[in-house]
């Protein structure tokens, strides 16, 4: 069998994968609305869902807790949908140690983002892959975000990892139309390139991209559902409507730093708090109305906001509750 062929046996990629936030309550895991959130996610007919991921804020969280998430997330998914789990580090057999703790629990493949801090080279990265890949049957997926990592993962590089007949796709989140492209010239059908930016869903996927790890989703899973469904189907039509109704709440939720954002609207929304970690602290206000008036603006949440005293947001309720009604 070819690595092609191999590669092809494993998970389908294409569609909405929810990078999914980590819901607080008072400094704790806010577990009943994380488990609501998984059923809100397939309810809004998302492909799959990312725990642990930069999202679910996973340097701050303690092993005991990422165990627990992992564990939340695959038991209320119960089959649906698949679960990736986030399992990188700038650690080689930290992070084959908890690829195999992922594979144990159940996930269906390991979401790999490139070390950071230590900025290894291109061979660097690709042994650090390899390492992994090799000790697992856990498909991978490798994770190029060099503006949080400082290691940025080059299309030559992804191309010798596609070797390996388990590292099934990228989530490449550089920004760059021309990267994806070119990973996706560099690479074969049986290889998945998802967007790691909101944003660049369609243009991804318009080039070859077949879905999108998504932060927005988070609060609007059928908007990105739709929007990835669409495009998948040849729709491109219907999904460049889509695309522009959500941009500017896609761009919103990068206003600060993820997932500050995306937590807020999640509170707005009445979802969860939007409680958040340190060294991550809660929007400026200048953001928040930000925030507010995206979702006000996008049909796929104004319909859902709560406002003012029960957001915990009073002073933005005044002129935006006449905006709602209308």
């Amino acid at each position: 069998m070819t690595v092609s062929a191999a590669r092809s046996t494993f998970l389908d990629l294409a569609g909405t994968w929810t990078a999914l936030i980590t819901p607080f309550r008072e400094g704790r895991l806010d577990e009943p609305a994380l488990r609501s959130l998984v059923d809100m996610q397939i309810a809004g007919g998302i492909s799959g869902l990312v725990a642990c991921g930069t999202t679910a804020e996973t340097p701050t969280l303690s092993p005991e807790e990422s165990a627990r998430i992992v564990e939340i997330v695959i038991d209320q998914a119960a089959g649906r949908v698949p679960v990736m789990v986030g399992t990188g580090t700038n650690n080689t057999e930290s992070t084959l140690a908890r690829t195999r703790e992922a594979e144990a629990a159940g996930a269906a493949a390991a979401l790999v983002v490139m070390p950071y801090y230590n900025r290894p080279t291109q061979e660097g990265l690709s042994q650090h892959i390899r390492h992994v890949a090799e000790r697992c049957d856990l498909p991978i997926v490798l994770y190029n975000v060099p503006g949080r990592t400082g290691s940025d993962l080059q299309s030559a590089t992804v191309a010798r990892l596609t070797q390996l007949p388990n590292v099934i796709g990228i989530k490449e989140a550089l920004g760059s139309l021309d990267r994806a492209s070119e990973i996706v010239r560099l690479t074969d059908s049986s290889f998945t390139v998802l967007s790691g930016d909101d944003s660049l869903t369609l243009p991804i996927m318009s080039v070859g991209g077949r879905g999108v790890v998504s932060v927005v989703s988070n609060i609007a899973p059928r908007a990105m559902s739709d929007l990835t469904s669409a495009a998948l189907a040849g729709d491109y039509a219907l999904a460049r409507v889509i695309h522009h109704a959500i941009l500017d709440l896609c761009n919103a939720m990068f206003v600060e730093t993820n997932p500050v954002p995306v937590k807020a609207a999640a509170e707005l929304l009445g979802m969860s708090t939007s409680e958040v970690r340190l060294p991550l602290t809660s929007l400026l206000p200048e953001s928040r109305e930000r925030v507010f008036r995206a979702l006000l603006a996008c049909p796929y949440t104004a319909n859902r906001l709560v406002i003012g005293e029960e957001a915990g947001w009073p002073e933005i309720a005044g002129d935006v509750r006449v905006g709602v009604a209308a």
